[in-house]
């Protein structure tokens, strides 16, 4: 034997070590918009460095297949990845997130395959494994599929039946059971059955969930899949699958937290409740005022502090840019501007925050809910663009309705508001708007990205 060769298991181990400082140190780095990109590149050269390392592995082969599985996965990602739009980027993450936990339950599914063919035996703790990673990846990447469906538009609403929990718990218990023969007698038989049935829940889990709901579902399933690639890391003594599973299970786990408590909801009411889609609020008195662009552009131009409230509204019309130069005209004229951002604003985390770095917008001026809050008594004008639920103040003042106890955007407490709606549909919760008819709210109808234009020429015809 070589000294090289002595020393190959080491060298990778090392590998798998620097890959995972990397992993963890870009991790922190995105925590910070102004880091972002960077901590992004550096976890990115994580994973090449533990992939390259993996090549190198005692008793690996098949490497023509893994390279042509490399190319064909990397090539499709740079493909989409400069194709997709921004307002297609939730359900991008959500089939991306399905993937992982489709490949950490491919891992299971083989290694107990391989014990059910008598060419492979597994000790209990790691079949054990291999079952827990096999259940959890299969329903994070059915999940995951149904999820994106839904964003996607082509489940656009929420399949109730009777006794759906009841039933959802049958099934998990009798994948239990078939998991815990696997761990006994692997059989090749009971492994089909296995996997169909754990698919099969993570679809009846999902389908319930209202598209509401769908920021906290993406993170959930992220957090799963990063757990099942953990287990899948012990199966295959692999530190670099371990460690950047438990890193992505943990973050994921602390970011569904997050988002449920910024809904005031218990986990376990989004998935076994939820908002219905169809939600009802009670009769709000008052009506609706119009005003036009020329009379909101004043408004806001004579204005000593404005915040713009961005929703997924802003997202669809891709009125981001238009927004932009629209707020840096009022800037010019010395008006205080900022954009209010509530956590589960769009379809996923950090959805409007992505949106609105593409447009140019400064870190520094986009601020967090919590923050922003305090300042809404003392705004002059409060601008809302595609933003519905995280702005209802129903949610402060009306027990019965389906999101009472939200934390949500202070909004109606600004002097005045202006709403840029298409028409005058309801948000996903299914429920009307009080901040609509509010004495000093004004609805400036149309396409959030034409009425954002509308807004800059207005502007600019002011100061001549």
């Amino acid at each position: 034997m070589s000294a090289l060769q002595s020393w190959l298991p080491m060298i990778i181990k090392a590998c798998y070590f620097i890959a995972a400082f990397l992993f963890i140190y870009g991790l922190k780095r995105m925590g910070s918009p102004r880091t972002a990109r960077r901590g992004i590149v550096q976890a990115g050269i994580g994973m090449v460095v533990a992939t390259v390392a993996t090549f190198f592995m005692p008793d690996m082969h098949n490497y023509l297949l893994m390279l042509v599985a490399i190319a064909i996965g990397g090539g499709l990602a740079w493909w989409t990845g400069q194709r997709v739009a921004m307002t297609d980027m939730p359900q991008m993450v959500a089939l991306y997130n399905g993937m992982g936990g489709g490949s950490a339950a491919a891992i299971g599914a083989v290694e107990l395959y391989k014990a059910g063919a008598g060419s492979l035996v597994v000790a209990p703790v790691p079949a054990s494994l291999a079952v827990a990673g096999g259940i959890i990846g299969a329903v994070a990447f059915s999940g995951s599929m149904i999820a994106f469906a839904k964003l996607q538009g082509w489940l656009d609403r929420r399949f109730l039946w009777p006794g759906q929990n009841p039933l959802n718990g049958l099934l998990l218990l009798a994948v239990l059971g078939l998991g815990g023969w696997l761990v006994v007698a692997p059989d090749q038989g009971v492994l089909i059955a296995f996997f169909a049935l754990a698919l099969l829940l993570g679809v009846l889990m999902t389908l319930p969930i209202g598209g509401a709901d769908m920021p906290v579902v993406i993170s959930l399933y992220n957090a799963l899949t990063g757990l099942a690639v953990a287990f899948e890391g012990f199966v295959l003594d692999n530190e670099a699958m371990i460690i950047a599973g438990t890193v992505v299970g943990a973050a994921g786990t602390l970011l569904t937290q997050l988002m449920a408590k910024a809904m005031n909801r218990p986990l376990s009411n989004v998935l076994f409740a939820g908002i219905a889609a169809s939600g009802s609020g009670g009769d709000i008195d008052g009506e609706q005022k119009p005003i036009d662009a020329a009379d909101a552009a004043s408004l806001m131009a004579w204005a000593e502090r404005v915040v713009v409230v961005p929703g997924y509204g802003m997202a669809v019309a891709q009125a981001q840019h238009k927004l932009w130069e629209f707020c840096q005209g009022l800037m010019a004229r010395g008006v205080k501007v900022k954009f209010a951002i509530h956590p589960v604003a769009g379809r996923m985390p950090g959805h409007m925050n992505v949106l609105l770095a593409e447009a140019g917008v400064p870190y520094d001026l986009i601020v967090d809910m919590d923050d922003i809050n305090p300042e809404f008594k003392n705004t002059d004008v409060a601008l809302v663009i595609g933003a519905n639920d995280v702005v209802n103040p129903v949610a402060r003042t009306d027990p019965a309705s389906p999101i009472y106890g939200m934390p949500i955007l202070d909004v109606d407490q600004a002097r005045n508001v202006i709403i840029i709606k298409r028409g005058k549909g309801r948000g996903f919760a299914g429920i009307e708007n009080a901040l609509f008819y509010g004495e000093n709210a004004r609805l400036l109808y149309g396409d959030g990205n034409a009425v954002a234009g509308d807004l800059a020429a207005e502007l600019k015809q002011l100061d001549g």
